[in-house]
C-alpha cells in the first residue's frame, strides 16, 4: 500500500493528517528528494524519510500543525548530536515540506493513487506561501484536478513530466507521478519466498506466478499484491509486462525456465533475470539463438531442456537481446541459501532501478 492510497484511506474516513515530504538534500542523507511520510490524525506513522530523530521531530511537527490547516518548510542539518548519538554516517541535511491533508484536496490524492496503479504520467504541483498553499494535479492532456495551475509555472511544464524527479523551486514543488515498481516472479518455491519478502521491502509490487495453487498461495506469500495460479503456457495471454517492469525466473524446471525466458525476451522489459549455472544459461541461450540444437550436447540431468528441439529452425534471438539478461542472476556476494540468493537478486533490482533514476 503506498502512501497516496493511505492518505485516501485516511480521508475517507474523515481522520486526516500530515504529508511530509523531501523537498531538497545536500550530502549524504538516508533518503532522497521525494521521500514522504503520512502522519496520521490517530498518531500513526507511514512510510520513511529516515528514521531516528528526523522523523521523530517531523512526526512532533506534524501533530503540532496537524489542525491548523498550516504548511510548514523545516530544515534538518544532519552534522550534529542527533547524528552522534545514533551512531548515523550521514552528514548532510534535508529540507522537509509538511502539508495538511485536507478534505478539499481529496480528489487530488485519489487521482495520484489512481494515476500510480494505472501508470498514467501526471504532476503533482503544490505552491506555498507564508501559512497558505495550493496543490494541483495536472494530467498530460491539461486536465487539472484541484486548485487551478499556477500562474507562476512556467510554460515549459511539458519537459516536467518526464524528469523522473522531484523539482523544488522557490515557492513551489513539482512531483512527477511514478508507479511503483512491479516485479514478476515466475516460480513459487523456497528462493521466490524470499525474493518477495524483500522486494516488497525494497517497495516493489510483488505478482508471484506458478502453476501449483499448493505453493502460489496467500500463506506462503502473504506480502505479494498478487498471486496468480495458472499454466506458464498460458499465463502470457492474462499477463502483459511493460517496458519499465522487471521479471525473475525462478521456476522449478529447466523447460520451464527457457519457455518464459523466450516469452518474455518477445517483449524486453526493464529487468530479466533467470536463476541457474552458467552451463544452463549457455544450453538455454543456445536453444534461444542457434540454428540446430544438438541432443549429444544433453546429459540426464539437462533432459527437461529437450524442448523438442532437435529439428533445424531459424535464430529466434541475436547475441545482443541475449546480453540483457542477467543469467546467472543477482549480485556475486557468493550466497549460498536461499535467503542469500534472494538478497543479491533484489540488490540487483536495486541497482537496476537506482541507474535508471541517475540516467533521468
Amino acid at each position: 500500500m503506498n502512501i497516496y492510497e493511505i492518505t485516501e484511506d485516511y480521508l475517507r474516513n474523515e481522520t486526516g493528517g500530515t504529508l511530509a515530504t523531501i523537498v531538497n538534500k545536500v550530502g549524504a542523507t538516508p533518503q532522497h528528494a521525494g521521500a514522504k511520510i503520512f502522519i496520521g490524525g490517530d498518531g500513526k506513522i507511514f512510510g520513511t524519510i529516515g528514521g531516528g530523530c528526523l522523523e521523530a521531530e517531523v512526526w512532533q511537527e506534524a501533530r503540532r500543525i496537524s489542525n491548523t490547516n498550516e504548511n510548514k518548510l523545516l530544515h534538518f542539518a544532519m552534522n550534529g548530536s542527533c547524528v552522534e548519538d545514533e551512531g548515523m554516517i550521514c552528514g548532510g541535511s534535508v529540507d522537509v515540506f509538511l502539508e495538511p491533508v485536507l478534505q478539499k484536496y481529496h480528489d487530488v490524492y485519489k487521482g495520484i493513487k489512481n494515476c500510480m496503479e494505472e501508470d498514467d504520467r501526471a504532476l503533482v504541483i503544490t505552491t506555498f506561501f507564508n501559512r497558505s498553499f495550493t496543490k494541483t494535479l495536472l494530467y498530460r492532456d491539461g486536465k487539472t484536478l484541484g486548485d487551478p495551475l499556477p500562474e507562476n509555472i512556467g510554460r515549459s511544464i511539458e519537459g516536467y513530466f518526464d524528469a523522473g524527479k522531484l523539482i523544488f523551486q522557490e515557492g513551489a514543488i513539482i512531483e512527477p507521478i511514478a508507479a511503483p515498481s512491479h516485479l514478476y516472479i515466475f516460480g513459487a518455491g523456497h528462493v521466490s519466498q524470499y525474493i518477495s519478502t524483500i522486494a516488497k521491502i525494497a517497495e516493489f509490487e510483488v505478482t508471484v506466478i506458478d502453476d501449483r495453487e499448493s505453493f502460489a498461495n496467500k500463506e506462503r506469500f502473504p506480502e505479494a499484491d498478487e498471486i496468480i495460479v495458472e499454466e506458464f503456457k498460458s499465463v502470457f495471454k492474462r499477463i502483459h509486462i511493460k517496458p519499465d517492469e522487471y521479471a525473475v525466473i525462478v521456476t522449478r524446471g529447466h523447460a520451464h525456465d527457457a519457455f518464459i525466458l523466450e516469452e518474455v525476451l518477445k517483449k524486453p522489459c526493464r529487468y530479466m533475470g533467470m536463476i541457474g549455472s552458467k552451463r544452463k544459461t549457455k544450453i538455454i541461450f543456445d536453444h534461444l539463438k542457434t540454428a540446430e540444437v544438438d541432443e549429444n550436447v544433453f546429459n540426464e540431468a539437462d533432459a527437461p531442456l529437450i524442448l523438442l528441439q532437435k529439428t533445424r529452425k531459424k535464430v529466434l534471438f541475436d547475441e545482443n537481446i541475449l546480453n540483457k539478461v542477467h543469467a546467472p542472476i543477482g549480485i556475486d556476494i557468493g550466497a549460498e541459501t536461499p535467503q542469500e540468493i534472494a538478497v543479491s537478486i533484489v540488490a540487483e533490482l536495486i541497482r537496476e532501478r537506482r541507474a535508471k533514476k541517475r540516467r533521468l
